[in-house]
């Protein structure tokens, strides 16, 4: 079923309410002493806060008190499957290392998909007080449109990745060929890379080793400024956990090639 545009507005006025309500959680912990755990315990570092799971549970309980049918899905609390078409996919704090560094590069990621295809998305970086919202037709920052910029060959291009050395030995070859050709690249910026490309500031995102909470509210806000989200193959983002943003999209195309 088609959705209308009045009803795509509803939701994304609503995902902008979920940020809100996560960020009265957040901020209060941002630059804050703060315990932290780690998944991984031994086998490596992967932090959560108080914060974390507190963002998660105020966003889960205002979808629940409103759409009840709705499915969520997110970082910190798993899957609640309603077998809804609509489904929420949560990260509460993008760039927890960053978070805790208190580095305001994290964001809180708000994705909603209908009928398994991304619809709306929200990156909200509450600190520096900007939300961007991506739907189907359109991109915001703060409610004022946005759009990617021109960029027509690697070599005048501005590149990021959150940390090379998260991907793994073929994934890492593929990146550092991309990194040969391009004008500048800049580490560590988590979600926020994605929103700086969505404002026209910067032309290639690639990332590798993602869960679909991490890029589901991307994929809109990219796409909506007018550029390309897309998984390393060119298919859509999926299971590989690769995905490969880029304002112009011809030169989408051209990276595309390269890596295939």
């Amino acid at each position: 079923m088609t959705l209308s545009a009045q009803k795509i507005q509803e939701l994304s006025v609503f995902a902008g309410d979920l940020a809100t309500a996560a960020a009265e959680v957040t901020l209060k912990h941002f630059r804050a002493p703060i315990d932290i755990d780690n998944k991984l315990g031994d086998a490596g570092f992967d932090p959560v806060t108080l914060a974390d799971r507190g963002a998660e549970e105020v966003i889960r309980a205002a979808i629940e008190a409103k759409y009840p049918d709705h499915a969520i899905v997110g970082e910190e609390y798993g899957v609640k499957d309603t077998g809804s078409p609509f489904e929420w996919v949560l990260d509460p704090i993008d760039g927890t290392r960053a978070f805790i560094s208190g580095l305001p590069t994290w964001g809180t990621l708000i994705g909603l998909k209908y009928e398994g295809v991304p619809l709306i998305g929200v990156i909200d970086q509450p600190y520096l007080k900007e939300r961007y919202v991506g739907w189907t037709s359109g991109a915001s920052l703060n409610g004022k449109p946005i759009k990617t910029r021109a960029c027509k060959s690697l070599s005048s291009a501005t590149l990021s990745t959150t940390d090379s050395d998260l991907f793994d030995t073929g994934d890492r070859k593929i990146f550092d060929r991309i990194l040969s050709e391009v004008q500048l690249v800049r580490y560590g910026l988590d979600c926020y890379a994605y929103a700086i490309l969505s404002s026209g500031f910067m032309d290639v995102v690639m990332e590798s080793g993602l869960q679909p909470y991490d890029m589901m509210a991307l994929i809109p806000v990219v796409r909506g400024a007018g550029g390309s989200a897309t998984c390393w193959s060119g298919d859509a983002p999926g299971e590989s956990g690769k995905l490969l943003a880029v304002g112009d999209t011809s030169l989408a195309q051209t990276i595309l090639t390269d890596i295939n």
